[in-house]
């Protein structure tokens, strides 16, 4: 059976990204002690990730950057590569794994060896999906058990299950439904309530694929799109299936593009014609929307609370030689009213959120949030889009979005603000703004992106991050 690697892109200006078609060859590499397997360093490194994501909550993305283990920088290249695509199909296919691995378990997991579990999800995708011998995935799994403490004793049980798994498994999953294992349960029905059943399954399949890379461009989008072996989008965003470190893509090193789902890059645009304008870009890192509004002639002001977040920023408008102010600061608790002398011209509020609609390139989410985060978060979203209201001129734009699905954090967030300020009117967005694409502006006139909207033949080239936003002006 062919299987196809797939790996993990991370949405954010800057940050390496691999995409590869297949797996490294089996010579020694660095990150491997003399006498290791080929591979194995990088299968210690995915389960010490994939642990930090499912036993302690820990966001991908730190995980894979700003809190990295060690190990992870000393791989050779495609390592990297190996290890994305090894967390991605985990996470992915987190709910099909652990239906398959129980059928095999006559007495459940183990206690207290969570490094079991992991072993076997690892070596079960890789028998399953991934371009991977099935002796050689049984073999580094049961590696993977046998060097750690607790562990130890059960790399046997791993053997055996794993073993199994190649013989049965692709048997026992027909007739299984992927979505619904898939998808944690509360989730589905979140969407099935507000988006109805058939359009909630839409959303969750587009999870289970690896997006394709979108970019945004400086300018002459169709002759870089032609030179890199993409296609233009109906909204302006240059797709293409790459492989190798995004990095090495012609363009990157000159500062020509930057990494931005095609739904992430539209907020930015409803501010229109910004050309001389002052605009805040509150909650800005890593910066894909600071570099829009920059790139767009605008004075920025790019606002986060996170140093370290604002210093990737910091490092992504250097290398696409652009400027804005950046500030550190938390909105939420900072004096609006004094800062800065003048309200802004425009202001772009991408507040935090449960980020369920950005599940496509990160993967991790379902796994981590709860359903009383959304509650929470809706609670500082209100508390934000005030803030940003006292932020915005008389007669300013401010254009409020999320990259959530859940409805408490976008329409009841946009419906509650003018419910409460009177300066606020919405100022409807239209299909011409956002590429003339059928099915994304609400009838109140709202941006609302589904992952399953902007379907190709290819699942890998279709879809989009889920988005919300709305656009006011300040009367």
């Amino acid at each position: 059976m062919s299987r196809g690697i797939k790996s993990v892109p991370h949405d954010a200006p800057g940050l390496e990204t691999w995409h590869t078609g297949c797996m490294p060859k089996p010579n020694r590499r660095p990150g491997a002690e003399p006498g290791e397997p080929a591979g194995l360093p990088a299968r210690r490194v995915a389960a010490d990730i994939l642990d930090g994501v499912l036993r302690r909550g820990r966001p991908l993305d730190e995980l894979l950057d700003t809190a990295a283990p060690p190990a992870l920088a000393k791989l050779a290249e495609r390592d990297r590569a190996l290890v994305r695509a090894l967390i991605g199909m985990v996470l992915r296919r987190l709910g099909t794994l652990r239906h398959l691995v129980g059928l095999f378990l006559e007495r459940g997991l183990p206690a207290n060896a969570p490094r079991v579990e992991t072993a076997l999800l690892l070596g079960a995708a890789q028998i399953l999906w991934l371009d991977v011998p099935d002796h050689a995935a049984v073999d580094l799994a049961v590696r993977l058990a046998a060097a750690d403490r607790q562990a130890t004793h059960f790399s046997g049980l791993v053997n055996a299950v794993l073993r199994r798994i190649a013989r049965e498994g692709a048997a026992r999953l027909v007739g299984v439904d992927p979505v619904a294992l898939d998808t944690p349960d509360w989730l589905l029905r979140r969407w099935s309530e507000s988006y109805g059943a058939e359009t909630a399954r839409a959303i969750a399949a587009a999870h289970a694929v690896e997006p394709a890379l979108d970019l945004t461009l400086k300018n002459d989008p169709a002759g870089w799109a032609a030179r890199l072996g993409g296609r233009v989008l109906p909204t302006g965003t240059v797709r293409l299936r790459a492989q190798g470190p995004v990095s090495a893509l012609p363009g990157y090193q000159e500062g020509v593009w930057w990494v931005q789902d095609a739904a992430a890059a539209l907020p930015a645009r409803l501010l229109g014609d910004v050309r001389g304008l002052t605009v805040a870009d509150l909650c800005a890192a890593p910066g894909g929307k600071t570099a829009q509004l920059a790139a767009a002639g605008a004075r920025v002001v790019a606002v986060d609370r996170a140093q370290a977040r604002l210093d990737r920023l910091a490092s992504n408008l250097a290398r696409l030689h652009l400027a804005a102010e950046i500030v550190a600061a938390d909105i939420a608790t900072a004096d609006v009213m004094s800062w800065p002398a003048n309200p802004f011209d425009a202001v772009l509020l991408d507040a935090p959120c449960s980020s369920t609609g950005a599940i496509r390139r990160h993967p991790d989410v379902p796994w981590r949030k709860r359903p009383q985060d959304v509650a929470a978060l809706a609670d500082l979203q209100r508390a934000l889009l005030a803030r940003a209201i006292e932020l915005t001129k008389p007669g300013g734009v401010l254009v409020y979005c999320v990259c959530s699905l859940e409805p408490e954090e976008g329409i009841a967030i946009a419906a509650d603000a003018l419910a409460r300020d009177a300066r606020l009117r919405r100022r409807p967005i239209s299909r011409a703004e956002v590429g003339g694409i059928d099915g994304i502006v609400t009838p109140e006139g709202d941006l609302r992106t589904l992952p399953c909207q902007l379907g190709d033949p290819d699942p890998r080239m279709g879809g989009l991050d889920g988005f919300f936003a709305a656009r006011f002006e300040r009367i």
